[in-house]
């Protein structure tokens, strides 16, 4: 679950609005900072204004600004254990017919014939082996 997509996961004009100003706020901040402003300043204006930015983009979310569709909940471990022993139960089935559908079959080939030949069980070249020796022993 924590690989799926969801088409508004952050991009929504809320979720825009909150990482923009989020990135000037606090690069203001920073600036100022090196040029020399106080650093307990500059830092309670940033902690300040990144509150003040996500109860603004809280509100655009209420407004109809953020996720449409409520955010997906992991299952509980009873939920996942269910789903586990479920998917256990139905390969172990699917495993069965496999088992039952070849043991049905007799171990017949493709077509349904048997092929009781011995020639095919031995390698190609053995078969030309054979067949030179009993043409060289009738000279």
């Amino acid at each position: 679950m924590a690989d799926e997509h969801h088409e508004d996961h952050g991009n929504t004009v809320a979720a825009w609005f909150l990482t923009l100003s989020w990135i000037v706020l606090w690069s203001v901040a920073g600036v100022a900072i090196i040029l020399g402003g106080d650093l307990m300043l500059w830092t309670a204006v940033g902690l300040g204004g990144s509150v003040v930015f996500a109860v603004i983009a809280g509100v655009m979310k209420k407004a109809g600004l953020g996720r449409k569709t409520p955010r997906p909940v992991p299952p509980t471990r009873e939920e996942w254990e269910a789903l586990q022993a479920k998917a256990k139960k139905t390969a172990k089935e699917a495993v069965k017919e496999v088992k039952d559908a070849v043991t049905a079959d007799g171990g017949h080939g493709r077509d349904g014939a048997k092929d009781d030949s011995a020639d095919s069980a031995a390698p190609a070249g053995s078969a030309a082996a054979s067949a030179g020796e009993t043409a060289g022993s009738s000279r």
